[in-house]
């Protein structure tokens, strides 16, 4: 008998990835989304329905039968708005339940190692993503018990990612005529990634592996030298990096991380765990990662076809580029 899935959401990019690989499984999958995102992926059947609206759930049931138990339900949303209505409607027609959190509910950046036992964020603003997602996982908790699998994913990458965080370095490395890339100072830092099909793959087997319990989705910490190394190699670029250090970055106006005029993957000095938690768990349920060097060979061919000079959400454009460079060289 198919498995029957549920998942909340399932337009977007990390949502139709799930549901993509959930089809390929032959599960028969049902999304509920505003469907802001888009469609889901063909052979799946898209609930469109507000979320907040009172009567979002009635028409959600396998079949149709609004009644219907599921298999397994997929929680993407961060928004206690959004979680606990769900809760309230679908926990009790629900054999497992899948809630997808991130490794930023932790309370400290600065313990390399650290697993799922390490102290997380109080949640006081649920405006806040971190704040949301605790508060999600401890109503899940309360609600489902034993039915629960939490999902704690680091840097979500692959081909396809929306924030460019990942992808800015394979994109600049690629640029026509492309000059000394602008970097961070690399000695002591790391990058620590979680390919997008890697996660879905263990996402698809929590329900059937009737896997309970919590597990950081990370993969193994590189050193950041090495992943920009790899980068450049794979894009065949040989121009070299100028690392500058932290306050002269901030100067310029150079952000960490994400967003606009920001170096993606730099982090600041004290938040060295960040990028080195512990993927025991992840890896004694079933998780396996691919080598970082095929995340990099996808991420460059797809940047390549989106345009590596395009409108991006995270990084530096070729102009602040060179115009920081030219004020620290």
């Amino acid at each position: 008998m198919r498995m029957r899935v549920l998942v909340l959401g399932g337009t977007g990019w990390l949502g139709r990835t799930v549901v993509a690989h959930l089809l390929a499984s032959g599960a028969e999958v049902t999304c509920l989304a505003r469907g802001d995102s888009g469609d889901a992926p063909s052979g799946a059947r898209l609930v469109v329905a507000d979320r907040r609206a009172p009567a979002a759930y009635d028409v959600v049931g396998a079949g149709g039968n609004a009644g219907a138990h599921w298999d397994e339900v997929i929680e993407l949303s961060s928004s206690p708005h959004l979680v606990e209505p769900a809760l309230a409607a679908l926990a009790d027609r629900a054999a497992h339940w899948t809630l997808v959190s991130t490794v930023s509910v932790y309370a400290r950046d600065d313990e390399p190692g650290a697993d799922e036992s390490a102290a997380l964020v109080e949640p006081l603003d649920v405006t806040q993503y971190a704040d949301a997602k605790v508060m999600a996982e401890r109503r899940s908790a309360e609600r489902l018990g034993a039915r629960l699998s939490i999902v704690r994913p680091g840097l979500i990458v692959g081909a396809g990612d929306p924030s460019d965080r990942f992808g800015y370095w394979p994109a600049r490395f690629s640029r026509p005529g492309s000059r000394p890339a602008l970097a961070p100072t690399t000695d002591g830092r790391f990058a620590q990634v979680i390919d997008v099909d890697d996660l879905v793959r263990w996402i698809g087997g929590a329900a059937p592996s009737e896997h309970r319990g919590i597990v950081n989705a990370v993969g193994d910490p590189v050193p950041l030298e090495d992943l920009l190394r790899r980068a450049a190699e794979a894009a065949g670029f040989d121009a070299g990096l100028v690392e500058a250090d932290d306050t002269t970055l901030l100067a310029e106006d150079v952000n960490y991380w994400a967003g606009p005029r920001s170096l993606p993957l730099w982090l600041p000095a004290a938040a060295v765990g960040f990028a080195q938690r512990s993927s025991r768990a992840f890896r004694a349920s079933g998780g396996v990662t691919r080598p970082i060097d095929d995340t990099v060979a996808d991420v460059l061919a797809d940047e390549r076809l989106r345009g590596v000079d395009r409108p991006r959400r995270s990084g530096l454009t070729r102009s602040d580029e060179e115009a920081v460079l030219r004020q620290i060289t």
